[in-house]
């Protein structure tokens, strides 16, 4: 009665001016639609409406949430179905999630996030995946015996080890998959049949059995563990789409199935560490599973990564590019500058060499052809308003020779085609798009030639990089190839880029691992894949940042055999003020020997160390075969010293000439974090009421949405203004009645510690 009681105290009492915050619901997605742009300072906003002023209200529809309980999820559940009339429980969770999920009338959303008994509430989101045999390249064996992958006189497949694969379920009926598949649950409806989405049940899906491939094919193309059981968890249905709901569902199943190894190759824009799909992974790995994700495509800026690879305990995985010829573009009237194109899949390979002339059609659509001769032409198009696939099909109508799709905000991003289109079909950043428009006005004669160039171990340009916001964690943990690679898919095989491609050949690695050593933690497994990483280097020969690469590009046959284990294996110091006198921060590190002898090792920070730091480390350590010893290694700062900004170095753990080199990063002052991410605007269930959700990563001082000109980009008004808000996600429901219907141009503002930026989006006003 007690409880009852706790659980209802708060029920009665009136909510004024309440703000419910939503930390689950960015969509997840393949590619970099987060439309984020980063300004140095605002000097584009008019006045700003007073903030009293009211613009909005509530609609009265249900949504589904995932509750948190702070003790007994079953006797919350039980209660708020009692007092709460046409609140419907969904889902319970209890393996690796306290909670439960729950369809709730609006108007109780207020009331029951303030129970006493309610931990959190995050509603549901929707999720996408993230879009030459790589196996040789990261140290495996791609079928052939290798003495560094055996046990005794056993080769190392990866039998014995169960592999969840939370995706869009798998084509177990695939020639290559037949042997290494032994069951799972399609979450999506209800049933032991994971089957991969088919024609006639919606929009085909294909990704959970390309990442299957790449973790355990074992028939005409090999996996990283051929041996190793896959069992497929279908969270994501038709069109690859999915819910967070779907996501914990199958995180459970997997974990409750007896899995060893989870791999999630999927993931969203926002880098926020407290999402319950990122603390259900967290969750996963304190039960003994070693969860594996992919850390996004919404590179290259930084604080891309996103959740579930905001995860501290998981392992997250960047994309890095194995031997293979990467096209450039050049102009006959610039040729040093080079510009590096993403090829898109399921477009024809782009392998053209000899010159053509190039034309801007604006955003590819059929209207933009008017009075345009594109045959035998490179066609420029700005990505956005319609889909790749219809750009590519006209451009192939109009008798191009190849596609050019150009981002509509700053940077790279690795594209898709819904289907496939016999046209070469390439994106390229939005400076690089610009700049060939520009191009086209003063030369319209020029014409674009393609060189290719040897590449191998390079970031790709879409891998989203860390560090993480509020925690300031270094992610991602590290890289494996994840551009151009062949694995299966449904009636064949096929080349895809991306992240989801990078993380399952790190699962595939955890797979050799555990068979090789049954009783390590998922703790050891992680240190040993990141303490033998290959560092990647820039052109000056400078180990590239590890908030890009982590420790660097896996090497499966070192992680096999490694001697001694360093964890955890990059370290965060957080920030200071550059007001703070001095301040010392410890971190422990925990260093076991797993070979056969004993050894000493040595803690050495970086030779050069700059004024204002000094680090207090032990002399030395001894251990015998299978010890391990946790040591402080303390790092006093002088931050006055420092100029604001993010500082990072490597700490090495030596013994003889093994060498163990731990990344590590610090800030002085308040980081460039963007202030916002992930905005998204939906017609509500009543007339004239909009919602809308975004990620506000450290909070902002203030926030707004500004309406403009989709063509002329004159202002028109204000939809909403906020201030003093706190971190995690907002949302808020508006009421708009007296603009016209239409298409409107947006730009959504964020302000914190005088750092401004702002989202650039369409949104379209009416019913």
């Amino acid at each position: 009665m007690k409880k009852l009681l706790s659980y209802l105290a708060v029920f009665f009492i009136s909510l004024a001016a309440f703000t419910f915050h939503t930390p689950e619901s960015g969509a997840i997605n393949t590619r970099s639609d987060d439309n984020q742009i980063q300004t140095e300072e605002n000097t584009f906003f008019p006045q700003r409406p007073d903030i009293s002023e009211e613009t909005g209200g509530r609609s009265s529809g249900s949504k589904v949430f995932i509750i948190e309980a702070r003790d007994d999820a079953a006797t919350l559940a039980e209660v708020l179905e009692e007092n709460f009339e046409e609140v419907k429980i969904r889902k319970m969770f209890s393996t690796i999630y306290n909670g439960f999920s729950m369809e709730v009338p609006e108007q109780y959303v207020q009331e029951l996030e303030q129970l006493d008994g309610v931990a959190r509430m995050d509603e549901v989101a929707l999720y996408e995946p993230y879009v030459d045999e790589s196996v040789p390249f990261i140290g495996g064996t791609s079928g052939e015996v290798n003495n560094i992958l055996t046990r005794g006189n056993d080769e190392l497949t990866g039998e014995g080890v169960k592999v969840a694969i939370i995706d869009t379920g798998i084509d177990y009926e695939h020639p290559d998959l037949k042997k290494s598949y032994h069951g799972g649950f399609d979450v999506v409806d209800q049933d032991d049949d994971p089957m991969e989405t088919k024609k006639e049940q919606g929009m085909p899906t294909l990704h959970g059995t390309h990442v299957a491939g790449i973790i355990s094919a074992n028939g005409k193309f090999k996996g990283v563990a051929p041996g190793a059981e896959i069992y497929a968890y279908r969270a994501l249905g038709p069109t690859g789409m999915g819910t967070t709901e779907q996501v914990i569902e199958s995180i459970e199943k997997a974990v409750e199935d007896g899995a060893d190894v989870i791999n999630l190759s999927l993931g969203n824009t926002v880098n926020g560490p407290d999402w319950p799909t990122s603390m259900a992974l967290d969750k996963a790995v304190e039960a003994g599973v070693v969860a594996v994700t992919s850390n996004g495509n919404s590179g290259p800026n930084l604080w891309t990564v996103g959740s579930p690879g905001t995860s501290s305990k998981a392992i997250s995985v960047g994309a890095s590019t194995p031997p293979m010829l990467i096209p450039y573009l050049i102009r006959d009237g610039d040729r040093d500058k080079e510009i590096q194109v993403q090829p898109m899949q399921k477009a024809e390979p782009w392998k053209l060499k000899r010159g053509y002339p190039f034309i801007d059609v604006g955003l590819g659509r059929e209207e933009d052809y008017e009075n345009v001769d594109a045959d035998d032409k490179f066609i420029l198009a700005k990505r956005g308003v319609t889909s790749f696939t219809l750009k590519a099909k006209l451009a192939k109508e109009k008798g191009a020779r190849g596609l050019i799709v150009y981002n509509h905000q700053p940077g790279e991003f690795a594209g898709m085609l819904e289907e496939e289109v016999d046209l070469p079909v390439v994106s390229v950043s939005k400076e690089d798009g610009e700049s060939l428009t520009k191009e086209i006005e003063s030369s319209p004669n020029e014409h674009i030639r393609t060189i290719y160039r040897k590449e191998e171990d390079q970031i790709a340009p879409f891998s989203s990089r860390g560090p993480v916001t509020y925690t300031w964690d270094v992610k991602p943990d590290l890289v494996a190839p994840g551009v151009a690679i062949g694995s299966t898919v449904p009636n064949g095989y096929m080349d895809l880029n991306g992240t989801s491609m990078s993380s399952p050949h790190v699962a595939g690695a955890v797979a050799l691992l555990l068979q090789k050593y049954p009783d390590w933690s998922p703790e050891q497994v992680k240190a040993a894949l990141m303490n033998t990483a290959k560092v990647l280097k820039e052109e000056d020969g400078e180990p590239i940042a590890p908030h890009i690469q982590g420790t660097g590009r896996i090497q499966l046959d070192k992680a096999l055999a490694v001697e001694t284990l360093v964890y955890p294996g990059q370290i965060s110091f957080g920030k200071w003020l550059r007001t703070d006198r001095r301040l010392e921060k410890t971190v422990p590190l925990t260093i076991e020997n797993v070979s056969d002898e004993r050894k000493k090792y040595s803690i050495k920070p970086p030779f050069e160390v700059p004024d204002g730091i000094q680090w207090k480390v032990p002399f030395s350590v001894y251990l015998d075969p299978g010890e391990k010893e946790t040591v402080d290694v303390e790092i006093d700062v002088f931050p006055s010293v420092f100029d604001e900004g993010m500082y990072h170095d490597r700490i090495r753990v030596e013994s003889g000439s093994d060498v163990t080199e731990i990344p590590y990063l610090f800030f002085v002052e308040e980081p460039d974090y963007p202030r916002l991410m992930s905005f998204m605007f939906e017609h509500a269930a009543e007339p004239n009421i909009y919602h809308y959700e975004v990620y506000l990563p450290g909070g902002a001082e203030e926030l707004g949405i500004a309406l403009y000109d989709p063509d002329t980009f004159q202002f028109i008004t204000y939809i909403d203004v906020e201030k003093d808000i706190h971190r995690g996600m907002f949302e808020e429901d508006l009421l708009i009645e007296d603009l016209p219907e239409g298409l409107y141009k947006a730009l959504i503002f964020a302000k914190k510690e005088d750092q401004e930026d702002t989202i650039e989006q369409t949104l379209y006003i009416g019913e």
